[in-house]
């Protein structure tokens, strides 16, 4: 598995309730998982794996971090990276493998651990082949929802690798800059899962999950900023011409001092 940043989050907003999440529901089965074919896992240079979701037939929304080996901190090759379309015990509704990467220009993985660098963590993957299952359907995505909002992650973890699990209700406890605290359960493996709304009972993509953290000794998740973060990263993979390697750079552009001034402390990964 590919390992989440982990943070302590201390001057936030107290906790929700709990009891108003809704628990884990792990999707050992075809039918249960019907609805989110298009979330897969994310096979890393066959050294652990992330979680991504299908925003096109051959788009792939992750987490940056998910892009670099954590010893070397560098950039991995696109193709050692491989798709799994709602990998299940085994088997997968599409295999493809990633012909190029993105990740947000003032994304920094070596840099100083910040809310920065989790706000800016969001990568977009095109794949070698699109994927026209007809049960694989991307999702749309949507603009960042509000505190107090009722949200849903589906993720892999170490925990739950051969199958994904569905929070079907958790809650944004606050935004910060660009990052969203939340109360949904994440571990490793989870880092790059799709976060949705479920406004008008469509479920629609609003975030990416970035880390695991605490608040006041409580498990909370953080997820970084999409909307014109999205568009960013849709501009430069088509800028990328087919077949040629990413401008030097990219994604390693320092912006600003780099300091953390919303009140979070950042602790050892």
């Amino acid at each position: 598995m590919r390992h989440l940043l982990m943070v302590c989050v201390m001057a936030l907003v107290p906790m929700m309730a709990a009891a108003q999440d809704s628990r884990l529901l792990r999707m050992d089965t075809t039918d249960a998982g019907r609805q989110w074919q298009a979330v897969g896992r994310l096979d890393v240079n066959g050294d652990g794996f992330c979680t991504g979701a299908l925003i096109a037939p051959d788009l792939v929304l992750t987490a940056a971090h998910c892009l670099y080996d954590n010893r070397t901190k560098t950039r991995l090759r696109p193709d050692t990276i491989e798709f799994l379309a709602g990998w299940r015990n085994g088997r997968a509704s599409a295999y493809r493998t990633v012909r190029r990467a993105v990740v947000h220009p003032d994304y920094i993985y070596d840099g100083q651990v910040s809310t920065e660098r989790v706000r800016n963590d969001i990568a977009l993957l095109q794949l070698q082949r699109p994927i026209r299952n007809t049960t694989v359907t991307p999702f749309q995505t949507d603009v960042r929802p509000r505190k107090g909002a009722r949200i849903g992650v589906v993720s892999y973890a170490h925990d739950r690798a051969e199958a994904p699990a569905l929070q079907e209700v958790c809650a944004v406890m606050a935004r910060q800059q660009g990052v969203l605290v939340m109360s949904c359960d994440v571990d490793f493996g989870s880092s790059g899962a799709p976060v949705f709304s479920f406004d008008n009972g469509t479920p629609r993509i609003v975030s990416v999950v970035s880390a695991k953290a605490e608040v006041d000794g409580e498990q909370v998740s953080l997820g970084s900023a999409l909307a014109e973060e999205l568009e960013l990263l849709q501009a430069q993979l088509s800028e990328v011409q087919v077949g040629s390697r990413l401008p030097p750079g990219v994604g390693r552009v320092t912006v600003g001092d780099g300091r953390n001034n919303t009140g979070a402390k950042f602790i050892k990964q």
